[in-house]
């Protein structure tokens, strides 16, 4: 049986390229993947997704991988980059293709029909009456009849669109926080502001990278969870000292390494609609300072 999966057939190949590569270096170095999670920092189930093509490992994790596998991490951050541009463009056009599914649903309008009553059943024969009742009841007949023929008149022309039918354009749909979060998310948008990304359950699989630098040997990035409609910023390797920090308007988070032998620093989550607004910088106990490009 093949150790490894088959790589997705949609998989763009540069990030194909990345993934048989680092296949390769765990291979050549006799690594598991429980062994490899156990040396990086990284768990096992996050490495199992990297290196099926699922989801694109991170640069600090590339770099670990290097490092534990004796090769020059200076070699594989070119095909990173090459990966990390396929990937981006590609969640970027699924974020286009989400918004106008979205939007063709508000636009489909919701008809309300009027239906028109059945006209009353003819009334039997009447007997014989006096002229004088015969008269008023024709009377009487006549004038239902014309208050019968207004209301068609009026409703008629509410049984096609070609006849000017109205139409109630249906309310824009609620906004994602009018809808169920799925299973372990705990926050929407503002209610994520200040909130820890991984512990509110916007992290993992429902983030992606919006926009990434390196400064010095640390990978600095804009994470985006569209289901929780929040960003945040992340180092990575991070090491004591290095400080993140997070802007958007008015909004600034700070986040370090909070315990000894930790690689990931990230700080609270900003409620944002566009991960675009948003702006990450890194200050490095090495020295070194950077942003992540406005």
């Amino acid at each position: 049986m093949p150790r490894w999966r088959d790589l997705p057939d949609e998989l763009d190949p540069r990030i194909e390229e990345l993934a048989r590569r680092l296949r390769r270096l765990v291979d050549h170095a006799g690594l598991g993947v429980a062994t490899l999670a156990d040396r990086t920092g990284y768990g096992v189930a996050a490495w199992e997704r990297y290196l099926d093509g699922r989801l694109l490992a991170p640069k600090g994790a590339v770099i670990a991988l290097a490092e534990v596998t004796g090769v020059d991490p200076a070699a594989l951050i070119p095909l990173w980059e090459s990966a990390e541009r396929a990937w981006s463009r590609a969640e970027l056009r699924d974020d286009a293709a989400s918004e106008a599914v979205r939007l063709s649903r508000a636009r489909t309008p919701t008809i309300t029909h009027h239906p028109v009553p059945e006209p009353p059943p003819p009334a039997p024969a009447p007997p014989p009456r006096r002229p004088g009742t015969a008269v008023f009841l024709a009377g009487a007949v006549g004038v239902v009849g014309v208050a019968v023929g207004a209301f068609l008149l009026t409703h008629a022309d509410a049984d096609s669109p070609a006849k000017g039918r109205t139409v109630a354009a249906a309310p824009s749909p609620s906004p994602t926080p009018g809808a169920p979060l799925p299973p372990g998310v705990l926050c929407f948008g503002a209610g994520c502001t200040g909130r820890d990304a991984e512990k509110a359950g916007c992290g993992g699989e429902l983030a992606a990278t919006a926009r990434s630098v390196t400064v010095g040997a640390v990978l600095l990035e804009v994470r985006y969870s569209r289901t929780c409609g929040a960003a945040w910023g992340r180092i990575t390797p991070a090491a004591a000292g290095d400080e993140v920090r997070v802007t958007a308007g008015a909004i600034r988070y700070t986040g370090r390494v909070s315990a000894a032998g930790e690689t990931v620093a990230y700080t609270p989550m900003v409620a944002v609609k566009n991960p675009a607004g948003i702006r990450a910088c890194a200050v490095l106990a090495s020295g070194h300072e950077g942003c992540t490009p406005q």
